[in-house]
């Protein structure tokens, strides 16, 4: 499911370069947005919704609807996921609502146009990772 949502929602811009891979779609009735994503250490790696998207820093294009929301897919959460490069730091996650889980209308976050993850703080909530 979730490399499904990775599929037709995320068009990955690795590094610095504006290379887009082909073989992905966009889903009709969206259009795409260019995310900067940073963290407090470069070499981390950047994961959306558990599929791999390259180390940080780099530029992913998800495709979101014309108000500049998430376009609403998966379980109702657009999740990105920074991870240590070094001891003593800590996963950073973020998860925006994409409105896919409920009726009608559900509610949706705006698409940031820069994500920065600050890897040395220690994070309040709890976090379980499955081992890979």
């Amino acid at each position: 499911m979730r490399t499904v949502f990775a599929a037709l929602c995320v068009v990955v811009v690795v590094g610095f370069g504006c290379a887009s891979t082909d073989n992905q779609r966009q889903p009709a009735g969206t259009i795409p947005f260019e995310i900067a994503i940073e963290t407090s250490e470069p070499g981390s790696r950047i994961e959306l919704d558990g599929e791999y998207l390259g180390l940080s820093p780099l530029t992913v294009t998800v495709y979101g609807d014309k108000d500049g929301t998430f376009h609403g897919a998966g379980d109702g959460h657009t999740t990105f996921r920074a991870y240590p490069v070094k001891p003593g730091q800590f996963i950073q996650t973020k998860s925006f609502l994409n409105g896919a889980q409920s009726f009608m209308f559900g509610q949706q976050d705006r698409i940031p146009r820069r994500l920065f993850f600050d890897l040395n703080q220690k994070t309040e909530e709890l976090q379980i990772v499955a081992p890979r």
